[in-house]
Order: C-alpha cells, then sequence, then structure tokens
C-alpha cells in the first residue's frame, strides 16, 4: 500500500553510521532508522548476538517462561526504577499498553477516571487509541470515530494543565522531548511541576520514551534529566537495534493491575527481540555510549548554532537534547534534505519546518564535522 512517501532510494546494506544503495553510492546516515539503529548498522556485537539466538531459539511462545525476557526485564526495572514490564512490538503498542493500564488501575479502584491528557504537537502512534492520543490533528483525518478520552494541552503550560484536570482525569502522558512533533523540549521545572500536580490529585505520569529512551539524550531514559520518575513508563525505537521490540514499564504500585487475561502479545518479547536489547544495553554501559552522546550532541548543537549565525535569513533555532537535534527554518525543509541526500547526508523532518538529525549514540567525531559541513553546503 502506497502509505509512505518514500525517498527516491533503496538502501541495501550499512556499516556503522553510513549506508549504501542499491547503485553502490554511500551516505551519512542521521536518521538511523528514525532513532532505531542505536549502534549503527552491522556492529559486530549485536550481529553475533542475533545469529547465536537464532541458532538456538528465534521465539516461543509467553505461555512458557523466557530467560532473555526475565533478565531484559529486570534490567530495564533496575535501570529505571521500575517494577514490572511488559514487552510488545512497537512504541504504538507499548502506548496502547500504557492506556489500558492507566484505565485499569482506576476501574480496579471503583473510580470514573478515565480521561488521558496529552500535549499539543505529540505524537503516541497511530493504533486508534494513540493516535487519537496524539496532539496533532493531521493523523487523524479519516478515522472516526475515534475513541473518547483524551484531551490535549500545550506543551510546558502548567496553568493549561492545572485548568484540563478534573474529577475524571487519569493521566498525564508526555514525551519528555517531542520528535516526531517538532523537536519539542519538555522544561525540567515544567516536568518537576507536572509530577507534583500528578501526586496532589492522585494521577498516573505516563512518560512516553519511544524515540528518547534508550541513551538517545545522553541518560539512558530522558526524565533522568529533569530529576522525575514515572508511574508508567514506555520504551521501542532504539531499544532493539533494528530488531522490532517495545516495551511497557510499570511503578510496582501498578505491577499487579494487568492480570492473565488482561492484556498479550503473540511475538512480544521474544527470545530473539530480548538477545537484541541486552546486547543493545550491554554496549551503552560498555562502550560508554551515554558520553559519547553527551560529547558528540554538544558538538553537533554548536555546529547547528553556528549554521544559524551564518543562515539567519533561512534558519530560526536549534531544539532538542544529546543526538536528538532539531534545525528550525523560515521555509520548508522538504528541499533542504532533497540537497543534503544529493551530497551523501540522509536527514528526517520533524514537521514541515525543522530538520531532525539522529544519528547513532557511537557517531564519531569526525562524522559529526563531515554532516556540518554538507549542511553548511547546503544551506549555501
Amino acid at each position: 500500500m502506497n502509505t509512505y512517501a518514500r525517498y527516491p532510494l533503496t538502501l541495501v546494506r550499512g556499516q556503522g553510521c553510513r549506508v549504501e544503495d542499491d547503485q553502490g553510492r554511500r551516505y551519512l546516515d542521521f536518521i538511523s532508522g528514525i532513532a532505531v539503529n542505536t549502534l549503527g548498522h552491522a556492529h559486530p556485537a549485536l550481529q553475533q548476538a542475533v545469529c547465536e539466538q537464532a541458532a538456538t531459539m528465534l521465539h516461543c511462545s509467553n505461555v512458557f517462561h523466557i530467560p532473555q525476557q526475565q533478565q531484559l526485564a529486570e534490567r530495564l526495572c533496575r535501570l529505571s526504577n521500575m517494577g514490572a514490564a511488559f514487552f510488545c512490538n512497537s512504541g504504538a503498542e507499548a502506548n496502547e499498553g500504557a492506556i489500558k493500564l492507566a484505565r485499569r488501575h482506576f476501574y480496579l479502584q471503583h473510580s470514573p477516571r478515565r480521561t488521558i491528557i496529552t500535549a499539543t504537537n505529540s505524537f503516541h502512534g497511530r493504533l486508534l487509541s494513540t493516535l487519537t492520543a496524539t496532539g496533532q490533528d493531521k493523523v487523524k483525518t479519516g478515522f472516526d470515530p475515534l475513541p473518547p478520552g483524551f484531551t490535549h494541552v500545550p506543551l510546558n503550560d502548567i496553568a493549561a494543565l492545572r485548568r484540563t484536570v478534573d474529577d475524571h482525569t487519569a493521566a498525564i502522558m508526555l514525551e519528555p522531548l517531542q520528535g516526531e512533533g517538532g523537536v519539542h523540549l519538555a522544561d525540567a521545572d515544567y516536568l518537576r511541576a507536572v509530577r507534583e500536580l500528578c501526586d496532589e490529585h492522585g494521577l498516573l505520569l505516563i512518560l512516553d520514551e519511544v524515540q528518547t529512551g534508550i541513551g538517545r539524550c545522553g541518560h539512558m531514559f530522558a526524565f533522568e534529566a529533569a530529576g522525575v520518575q514515572p508511574d508508567i513508563l514506555t520504551l521501542a525505537k532504539g531499544l532493539g537495534g533494528g530488531v522490532a521490540i517495545g516495551c511497557l514499564l510499570a511503578g510496582a504500585h501498578l505491577a499487579d493491575v494487568l492480570g492473565p487475561g488482561t492484556h498479550g502479545s503473540t511475538f512480544g518479547g521474544n527470545p530473539l527481540a530480548c538477545r537484541a536489547a541486552l546486547c543493545v544495553l550491554d554496549e551503552i554501559e560498555q562502550a560508554d555510549l551515554l558520553s559519547n552522546v553527551r560529547q558528540q550532541g554538544a558538538r553537533l548543537r554548536q555546529g547547528l548554532l553556528q549554521c544559524c549565525d551564518h543562515h539567519r535569513d533561512v534558519l530560526t533555532g536549534v531544539r532538542g537534547q544529546g543526538l536528538l537535534l532539531g534545525l528550525a527554518c523560515n521555509d520548508e525543509v522538504a528541499p533542504f534534505i532533497a540537497r543534503a541526500r544529493e551530497l551523501g547526508l540522509l536527514l528526517l523532518p520533524a514537521g514541515p519546518n525543522v530538520l531532525r538529525l539522529l544519528p547513532p549514540l557511537n557517531v564519531s567525531e569526525a562524522e559529526i564535522d563531515e554532516a556540518l559541513d554538507i549542511l553548511n553546503r547546503v544551506l549555501a
């Protein structure tokens, strides 16, 4: 089906931060499969882990205990200070699970709370519930009737959030950094105020870290920078390094809300996906990739700020954190993306007027400088 506005490019292989098309031309990849290829392409450790697991067991049903799944659950809970994990296949599924978890929590308390507040410009997935949760009208056209129970307020506006909370509010669901919606960062003070608001009213705080989690913003999870703790956390994209996996993490007080028969996933948390995710976490730790994200993210940000100084007629600012950065433009960015591709750099938009840069977490200083050089040539 014609569901993707594809670039005129067919990629057939990759190595590290570079990919190659079917004509033998190489590109610097600052898309990373939309924040998926955490370790770049064809990483030797991930290759080995996937091949070893494929030689033993790719998949078995969740009616059995799965050692790799148990190991991954324990590790993610320890890293995030959460109490329980549910594994699925994508970020949309993880967010669907978060919505179900929040609503069932209040159902079990015989409470009428069901509504979930999200932010304008947010993006939470393309299932009927998650696209309704998304604060962008463009993804909703043609899919009526949409499920009720969602409302949206501007990001970083705590007063608007306070006005919206009522006796039917169950949870507040936010991205610490909106990727798809324009690379808008939730202020640390705002996130702390949201946490206090949830505590004051007995609400659940859901943080969607599908794009920001697993090191992308310089911490294992972006919420760490603000010093807040969510009740529910969702992950996907970078967790498997290219192997499809999503994860719903719940605080210990919510660990028993979804009992047998209330939720499930055929493929979720199978041995292959969990082995890949364990390898990704190993490499982040052993190669100190969080430090690299902070270092290279700062270098990239500084270079983008210099671009803004040199091209003030076109550029309006730099947004984001770590290696999820956006370059805001006065004009639509599609022509810039096309020209960058001609010069050997792959970039994404984040809405019509923002260039999004998402290199692998192990990107080098030389690759950052090369990308900046190409970008300056594009802007010139």
